[in-house]
This record gives C-alpha cells, structure tokens and sequence, in this order.
C-alpha cells in the first residue's frame, strides 16, 4: 500500500520539493501551505503539477499558526486517503533580521509560533496516526542556525536550537518502538534564504536535498536521533557534543580546559540522560 505523507510549507522551495520528491517515488502527498484570499493556492499548484506528473496529492490550505490548523492538516491527510506514515514538518518563517539589543520580543514570539509551537501541536496531532502504522517518520526541516546561531538572527537561531531539542527528545522517547524522528538541516536557495532577486548559486537547488529527505522518510531508514545537513548534492551529519571529563576544582582547572582547542576527546550521546549517566560515572571513578 502507497504510503501517506503530509509536507508543510510546500507551496514553493524546498516544501515543494521535497513534496514532488515523495510523489515522485509513489506516495500520496498532502501538500500544506496558507492560502491567500488575494492569490491563488500554491499548494493547489503543487498538488496540480504532481498530478500532471502522474503522481497522487491533495492540498491543504491551513496556516500552520493558526488554531486548529493542526487537526485539520492531519485530517485532510486521513480523508483523503485513510492514514498517515510520513510528516515532513518544514513550515517556517526567519523573522526581521536585526542584532540584539534591538529585537523586539513580538519578533521571538511570531517566529516562535511558527517555528516551533506549530510543529509541536502537528506531532501531537499526527503522533496516534504515526504510530498506528509499521514505519511511522518524522523529520523536521531545521537550520544550522540552531546549532552554531546566526548574526541578526536570534529569533530563527532559538527557534530552530529548540526544534531540534525538541527533535532529539521526540526521538528518544519513540527510541524502542517503530517510529523514526530525524532533523533535516538544508543549504537551499530559496525565497527565505535569497537576500537579493537575483538567482542563487545553482548548486543550491531545493531538489539538490531530496535525496537526504527520501532516505530519511524511507520506511527502511533505521535512523533516529540523526541531524543531517544537506545540500547541492552533498551531506554531513551534525550532533550536540561533550568533551571527556576534566577535574574542575578551581578556576585555574577552568581555564586549562576552556583553553583546548579543539574540543578534547568529542561524545554523543543518544539523550540527555546517557550523558549525565556518563559525566557522573567518570566523577565517580576519578573520586
């Protein structure tokens, strides 16, 4: 049977993309993206050219923002066609850019509802249907930003640091049963990223990330937990790292470890609770 997949923000760029993507390989697309009443549906454009594409879609017109919008995306997915294995959660806004002090905290909070209190009701929303079926996938579409922050972009940068802890948290808890939660973290030019009219490096074509969107989505990806970065054709993986352990009984102590470049002896660890387990096994076996 077809797999279901939902795509937010999907009426152009990488949503689009990654929605022909999914079409492409033989899913049915829901592809989301607000409706204007003074244009017409970008979605419906999508979800048109799939169709000419030969591919199956329906589109959604809900903001993701907006109340309800989550109950209605997931519902559009089980009318149109009974189930849902795959949501693409790539919606998303970057906000004024300005250097702080001199962003205004209305500016974190719009980018934050977008960002990510609307990916947080669509996971609670579609979280029964994910995990009804054998191979349920997640991704959210984050930002290197969140990771290393970005000049005049605090809003984007929090919001996306806490998309993916949000993320990772998600993946942890769903760790022993069939779902799968990764992050997605794209170098695409698109209308969010272009500063200028002008067209972008071509390289940076949003079809350039499909592939990582596929394998990640694919009901054969074992992987969770996993932030790749991904773009013109190429792709690394990024993970929240701890150096080893240092004793740290004074400030000199401090300054001998804050001093090491690079970081000494990098981890990962699954979830927060593998690193304290760690950290505090290491006191106790120096004490």
């Amino acid at each position: 049977m077809a797999r279901v997949a939902v795509v937010t923000g999907a009426g152009g760029g990488l949503g689009a993309a990654f929605a022909r993507g999914l079409a492409a390989r033989g899913d049915r697309v829901v592809v989301n993206n607000r409706s204007h009443a003074d244009r017409p549906s970008s979605a419906h454009a999508v979800a048109e050219a799939i169709h000419a594409a030969g591919g199956v879609a329906v589109a959604e017109g809900s903001a993701v923002d907006e109340g309800g919008a989550a109950e209605a995306i997931v519902g559009a997915a089980l009318a149109a066609f009974g189930r849902l294995d795959t949501l693409v959660l790539n919606a998303g806004i970057s906000g004024p850019a300005a250097k702080l002090p001199g962003q205004a905290l209305e500016h974190f909070r719009a980018v934050m509802e977008i960002n990510l209190f609307a990916n947080v009701a669509l996971v609670n929303a579609a979280l029964p249907h994910l995990l009804a079926g054998p191979a349920g996938r997640i991704v959210f579409v984050s930002s290197s930003a969140g990771l290393h922050g970005v000049r005049g972009r605090a809003p984007y940068s929090a919001s996306k640091g806490a998309l993916n802890a949000f993320a990772m948290a998600l993946a942890a808890e769903q760790a022993r049963g069939p779902l799968r939660v990764n992050v997605l973290s794209p170098y695409a030019d698109t209308a969010m990223t272009r500063t200028t009219d002008a067209a972008g490096d071509p390289r940076l074509a949003p079809d350039k990330v499909v592939p990582a969107l596929l394998a990640l989505t694919d009901p054969a990806c074992e992987s969770n937990g996993r932030i790749v970065i991904a773009g013109a054709g190429c792709a690394r993986l990024a993970a929240p790292m701890e150096s080893a352990t240092f004793p740290a009984r004074n400030a000199a102590d401090m300054a001998m470890l804050l001093g090491q470049e690079p970081m000494p002896g990098p981890r990962r660890y699954a979830h927060a609770e593998a690193a304290f387990a760690d950290f505090f096994g290491e006191v106790e076996a120096g004490g």
